[in-house]
Parts: C-alpha cells; structure tokens; sequence
C-alpha cells in the first residue's frame, strides 16, 4: 500500500477503473448533478460545475492509505461512467468502506457488477482486507441487491444516519470479510 503513488488501474472485461483526472470534471458534474444518482446518496444534487472540481481535487490529493478512488471507465473510450471507492480505510484493523455510483444511463448492463467485483478482488487481494463495509439507503434495493451477490451480509440499521438537504436518510450496514469474498469465480 505505501509503495503506490496513486490508486491502481484495474482492468475488467467493459471497464476499467482508473484514477480521477481533472479532464472527469464535466463527467462528475453530470452524474453527480443527477438527481436519481443522488436520490440515495450522501449528498444533495450538485448545482454547479465548481463542486465538482472541487470535490475532484480533494480526491486527487490522494495520500495513502486513506482513500483509493477510482474513474470507473468505459473500456473502449476512457470516459468516466461512474466512481468507485474503498475509503475509511484502517490498516491496524484491516477494513474499509466501499462506494459506487453509476450515471442512470448506463444502469442495467452489469457494469457496477463489474466494478464492485473489480474493487473487492483488490481489497481482498494486494490490500489484505479482513472486511469490508457499505451503507445503502433500504430503499435503494438495486444497490444492496448487488451488495447481496457478493456475499455481504446486512449487519444492522443506522436510523436518520444521512441529512441530504432537508431530509434524513437510514442506512443498512453490510459487511463482507475475507473469508466470505468468492473472488473473481
């Protein structure tokens, strides 16, 4: 983990996840500028292109072993569809967090499938996680659908865990350890 100076591309078959770079702002505007991406996210739709070079740079300030944020990216063309994240990382004990998003047009094609699958082999691999952990708004029943096919389990409910504008969010907590991680089988 220390010896990386950025976080690791990581090939799929339709996608590849790679590190930000400032030519994804305008990417990042529209998918976090979406209001259904961001129907059950941490935060209120953005308004403007600034919060998202904003919110890039601070990725892109990247200091391990924090956070591995990556562009998930459209093999053939580059462009980011979407982010993929392991962050909250804690080395003494092993464990991080894990985040997706995926812009609303590309849903349904097995890409954030791809993508989960491409971040936990590498959590679980070169990373040496014991655990991994998601939050996920219970309504949001495509996201711990896909949680569920890798084998995470729903550990507890975190009520009014997420104020998103004026309303509070709950959280399912899901957690996988490596000794339930199937790998790339």
């Amino acid at each position: 983990m220390d010896a990386l100076t950025q976080p690791p591309v990581l090939e799929g078959q339709a996608l590849r996840l790679r590190p930000l770079r400032e030519a994804d702002a305008e990417a990042l505007f529209a998918l976090y500028g979406d209001p259904g991406v961001c129907r059950y996210w941490s935060f209120a739709p953005w308004t403007e292109l600034a919060q998202a070079r904003a919110w890039l740079a601070e990725r892109m300030a990247w200091r391990p072993p924090a956070t591995f944020g990556w562009a998930l990216a459209d093999r053939g063309d580059d462009q980011l569809l979407g982010t993929v994240s392991l962050f909250s990382l804690s080395a003494p004990n092993r464990r991080a967090e894990l985040g997706y998003s995926l812009l609303p047009a590309r849903q349904g094609r097995g890409l954030a499938r791809e993508a989960v699958r491409l971040a936990l082999d590498f959590a679980f691999g070169p990373l040496a996680l014991e655990r991994v952990e998601a939050d996920v708004d219970p309504g949001n029943e495509p996201s711990w659908r896909l949680l569920e096919h890798f084998g995470f389990r729903r550990e507890g409910l975190l009520r009014n865990r997420w104020r998103v504008g004026d309303t509070f969010a709950d959280s399912w907590i899901y957690g996988l350890l490596a000794g339930e991680h199937r790998g790339t089988a």
